[in-house]
This record gives C-alpha cells, structure tokens and sequence, in this order.
C-alpha cells in the first residue's frame, strides 16, 4: 500500500512551541543525557519508573509523528516488527511491549528511546548486506533500553537540574534531523567535566555491544553481523576528523570492531540463509525511499537473469516497485504476476499488486485477490489496510469502516487506519465521525488543541443523542488532561 502523506499535518500542526524555549539546550540534552552508566544492576527506579518511562515514551513519539519524516509503510512496518519482537523474546529484563519505527532518512543510524520506542533510518536497511547485520543494530538498541542506559543517566542528572520533557524532544528531534549538528552544539557548550558523561557513555556502548550480540545469537542470527554492520560504518566514518571519536556518544566503529568480532567468534559458527522478506524489504527502501525510480529501473533490469534465487527475486520485485513509482502500472503487473503465483501469500507481493489494481481504476480486483487472504489472517494490518483501502477506491465504503474500527481496538495508534478511516467517513458523508477521527490523528502528533477543535465540531453534528455528547465531552476532558499531563513531565 502505498502509504498517505501527513505534510498538510506537519504543515497545519507544527509543536515547534515546545522545541523554540530550550534551542541552546537541544543538542546537548539528547547527546549528553542518553546514558551514563553507573554501577552494573542499578535499575534507577528511584528516579524513573517503567510507568514513568512509557508515559515519557509516548510523549515522544506522539511529537516525533509531527516533528520527522516517519515511514508509513505497513509492509516494512510488519517486517521491522517482526525482527525487533523476534529479537525481543529472546531478551532479558524487557518491561514493556517494544515499538520498532522507520524515519525516512538516507543516513546509518538507529536510536532508542523510553519506553520500548526504537527508530531506524531507511538508510540500515538499504546499506545492510544481510538480515543478520540489520538485527545487529536492533539487537544493540533492544539492549540500550533493557539496560535502561537513558534511565541512568537521569539518574545522574537529577542532582544538578531536572530533565524536561519538551528538552528531551528538542534534541531528539535534532539528532534525527542532523547527528553533527548535535556534535557541534556539544563542543561549543560543554565544560570539560562533561568529557565523563561521554566516557560514561561509551561504556553503555560497550555494553550494549556485548549484549546485543547475546541476544542476536539467541534469536537465531549470525553473531558475525554485529562486527559487518560495523565495518560498515567505519567506511562512512572515513575522512571524517578524529576528533569526532573524542565527542561522539557512539564511539567511531574502529574503536569497537576487535571488541565485537572477538565476542562473535565466541559463539562459534552461525550458518544463517538469505532471507527473503529481507531482501524484498531493502528492494522496498530502495525503490520507494532512496533512488530515483527511472535511474533504477535499467540498473536492474541490467542486473537480472533467469536464475531463481533470492536475490533474484529481490531484484524483480525492486524493478516492478520502480516500474509502478514510475506510473508504469501495466509494465509493473508484468514483473509482479509471476512473483506472486509463486508466492500467493506474500505480503510485499500483495501490497503492491493492490496498489497497481488500484491505480489502474480495478479495485475490485484488490478486494477479490485480498479477501481469502484477510478470511484468514483478519489482525494482519497489512491485509486489513490494504483490503481497507481497496473497498474505499470501489465506493464501498461501510466494509472499510467496519474493518478498521476492528484494526483500531488492536492498535489505537494506528497512524495508517486512522488515516483510511477519516478518508472513509468524509467520502461517505460522514461528517460526525470524520471530526472524531481527524481528532485523534492530532491527538497522535500532540495538537491537542487542533484535536479539542475537531471534536466540538463533531459535537455540534450531534442533535438530541445526549450520550454521544457526552461521550464527545468526555474525550475533550481527556485531550486536555493530555495536554497538560505533557507540558509538565518532567524527569
């Protein structure tokens, strides 16, 4: 499915409010108040709780929705989920439910923040050669908040000032936009007692290293990833001033490669085959996220023979995903026909296909070709979203509502069905429950005010249902609740 734009949103909703008071203090909040690690064993309950750390956590990601380029891509959404809970069961002292999220940003990186919240770039994906080198990187943020490196460093932080929440976010939201800039602003503002903080922080690095690659063993990846994603960033890191390894809070690959590749080799030889979904799902990044669809499309076209491998396979999904960005849709179909009786019950496969249907005015095609597969797998958001959205392309829109107010009771944050649902409600003219849902798509991004706004129109579409106003009243209390509950977290 090819996923909605929220720039009217970002345009429209903008909480630049609560980044504009703490600009001097941004960067060096996120770099220097991420993690110091005290002794080991220290939970630093006494200072965040786990409630704490999920209120926290959801604070931030409802500004991040508003804030960054986040991808809203059910397909790679389910395929990074899927690793991170893979890899997740296999670890210890894991409090919360992890939430694993893509920024579309062309750049190495990952982060981890509270509350289980863990972000990649689409660059991982894209510059990862093996499924076993991208769940290194997972493995080693799954560890970050296991550890509760964020936590401790609040811990520490609590004596000299307290962490505000709207500082916490400014320079997150930095960090994702530009890593250097966090650097600089680091260099410019630190007094040299903060050289241990970072010192601090490469050890809940280290740490971090050791156990990730425990948990990425026990999940049933090659521990040799962890050193290859490395090797990786060292060669973006060259030419870069060495400097950088001084301030930076993850230290520069050199300095952890020898440490990783011994703890590798520790766990013997690990044969891992080539996995699909990963490869469809770095053709996925490739095509949608990264390059020009028309450069790629003789690329690949160039690359491919008749061979049947997993690769191969990868490399024909990739054209036919640049062929369709490309608004070739029939030439698209072509590719994908093949793929998918192959594989009927594929998901990137799927997605695409309904995507083509739809866009060649078939829908009913989408709906015919989806329904078997959604009979039997109802909860999968990407047959649910999909199938959703064929049934609103065809007009048939009461199938699509009833379909995603089920998705939402699993998944209340749901940033795609809320989407769908609005789109649904407004076509049908709706107007009551179009408001109600626009509101909680504000409410996701934190513009409770804009979300307050929506529901008194809603309210005035009611006429004499005196439980639905109260029931409307009732959500505008809770948004206000929010509201204030955010502008006063603290830690």
């Amino acid at each position: 499915m090819k996923f909605l734009s929220i720039k009217k949103l970002l345009v429209v909703c903008s909480m630049s409010f609560l980044i504009s008071s703490v600009a001097h203090s941004m960067a060096q909040t996120f770099e220097n108040n991420r993690n110091q690690l005290p002794e080991i064993g220290v939970v630093a309950s006494d200072v965040l709780t786990i409630d704490k750390e999920r209120i926290i956590g959801d604070i931030i990601m409802r500004q991040l929705r508003g804030q960054a380029p986040l991808v809203l891509d059910p397909v790679l959404q389910e395929y990074i989920q899927g690793i991170g809970n893979r890899l997740v069961i296999e670890a210890d002292n894991a409090k919360f439910p992890f939430k694993f999220f893509m920024i579309n940003n062309p750049v190495i990186n990952a982060f981890a923040f509270y509350g289980g919240h863990i972000g990649i770039h689409t660059g991982l994906i894209a510059q990862a050669s093996t499924e076993s080198e991208l769940a290194s990187v997972f493995a080693h943020e799954i560890a970050h908040v296991t550890q509760r490196h964020l936590a401790r460093r609040a811990q520490s932080q609590q004596r000299s000032a307290p962490l505000q929440i709207a500082s916490l976010i400014g320079g997150l939201l930095l960090a994702i936009a530009d890593p250097e800039a966090g650097i600089a602003a680091v260099n410019a503002g630190m007094a040299g007692s903060q050289q241990a903080s970072i010192n601090f922080t490469r050890n809940n690095e280290k740490e971090a290293d050791n156990i990730g690659i425990n948990i990425l063993y026990r999940a049933g990846f090659d521990p040799q990833g962890a050193p290859g994603f490395f090797g990786k960033l060292a060669e973006q890191a060259r030419g870069r001033s060495n400097q950088l390894a001084f301030l930076q809070t993850h230290p520069l690959p050199e300095d952890r490669i020898a440490q990783t590749v011994t703890r590798a080799r520790s766990y013997g030889e690990k044969r891992v085959p080539a996995s699909l979904d990963f490869h469809l799902a770095k053709a996925r990044v490739i095509a949608r996220y990264i390059t020009i669809p028309e450069r790629n499309i003789p690329f690949l076209q160039n690359r491919l023979s008749n061979s049947n491998t997993v690769e191969q396979k990868a490399l024909k999904y990739g054209l036919a995903m640049s062929l369709f960005e490309s608004e070739r849709y029939s030439a698209s179909k072509e590719i994908l026909d093949p793929l998918l009786s192959q594989d009927p019950e594929n998901l990137f496969y799927l997605d695409l296909m309904t995507d083509i249907y739809i866009k060649l005015e078939t829908p009913r095609k989408a709906i015919n070709l989806l329904s078997p597969h959604w009979s039997h797998r109802p909860q999968n958001q990407v047959l649910t979203l999909n199938l959703a959205n064929a049934y609103i392309s065809a007009l048939n829109y009461e199938p699509a509502i009833e379909m995603l107010r089920d998705l939402l009771l699993l998944d209340n944050q749901n940033f795609l069905a809320y989407q769908l649902l609005h789109d649904a409600y407004e076509r049908n003219q709706q107007k009551k429950d179009a408001h109600m849902v626009q509101a909680e798509i504000y409410a996701l991004i934190s513009a409770y005010p804009l979300a307050i706004d929506e529901l008194q129109f809603a309210y005035n579409q009611v006429k004499s249902d005196a439980i639905e106003k109260q029931r409307i009243k009732g959500r505008i209390s809770q948004f206000r609740e929010a509201e204030a509950a955010m502008m006063r977290t603290s830690i």
